[in-house]
């Protein structure tokens, strides 16, 4: 296994190989010049990132997190992409002190395309791991008022279905209703619209008894 640095570096010299700077003009205009990009479409930096992996193989404990700290620290998105990919596919095998690594990656170069990665895949599966981590965690993260972990506590629980705690979900979007934070607005409706699938008439009874955003309430009740 290579060491972070000498990783980090051949992920690096390999996506910029790859790169289309016309591409990449388009992806930096669509993430509002955020972040810098290579060029390399989703397509692209995956199947990259899956013939380095299956080659150089994943990292694992302190390694996993410095490399992932390397790719973080790079301007190109492509990068914070490869270490969540890493990231993704190493989460059940983690103990539970990983979600103090995960809050970090969510709230480093913080926005929607990272945050809902890590918030769904990997914050979402490590609690259903360590269930016992849920209420502290995410009461902590909305206490803190850090829009982009409040984001989390509200769609952490998307691919839950049945097993959504509803009373939990349902107090978050309450604590946020008065938010005049888009990402919030967006992220509380897309919450109700996934749990109506599983329980339309939860999601319909809380839609009428509760005042949220106009926006939230639109998303929210689009299959009801």
């Amino acid at each position: 296994m290579l060491p972070p640095n000498d990783y980090y570096r051949l992920v690096r010299d390999t996506f910029r190989a790859h790169g289309k700077p016309d591409v990449a003009q388009g992806q930096m205009a669509y993430m509002r010049q955020q972040f810098e990009y290579f060029g390399l479409k989703m397509p692209a930096w995956t199947a990259l990132t899956r013939e380095i992996t299956q080659k150089q193989g994943i990292p694992d404990g302190d390694a996993l997190q410095e490399l992932a700290r390397l790719c973080f620290e790079d301007e190109h998105r492509e990068m914070q992409y490869f270490a969540l990919e890493c990231v993704q596919k190493m989460v059940k095998k983690q103990p539970a002190g990983f979600i103090d690594f995960l809050e970090e990656l969510i709230c480093t170069k913080s926005w929607w395309d990272t945050v809902d990665w890590i918030g769904t895949k990997m914050v979402g599966v490590h609690f259903q791991r360590y269930p016992e981590l849920i209420r502290p965690v995410t009461e902590r993260w909305m206490a803190s008022g850090e829009l982009w972990l409040q984001r989390v506590c509200l769609i952490f629980q998307l691919m839950y279905k049945e097993k959504t705690d509803a009373g939990l979900l349902f107090g978050y979007i309450r604590q946020v209703a008065g938010s005049k934070e888009f990402f919030l607005q967006k992220g509380a409706g897309w919450a109700l619209r996934q749990y109506s699938k599983t329980n339309p008439d939860a999601a319909r009874r809380f839609l009428a008894e509760t005042t949220v955003a106009p926006l939230t309430r639109r998303e929210g009740g689009k299959y009801l």
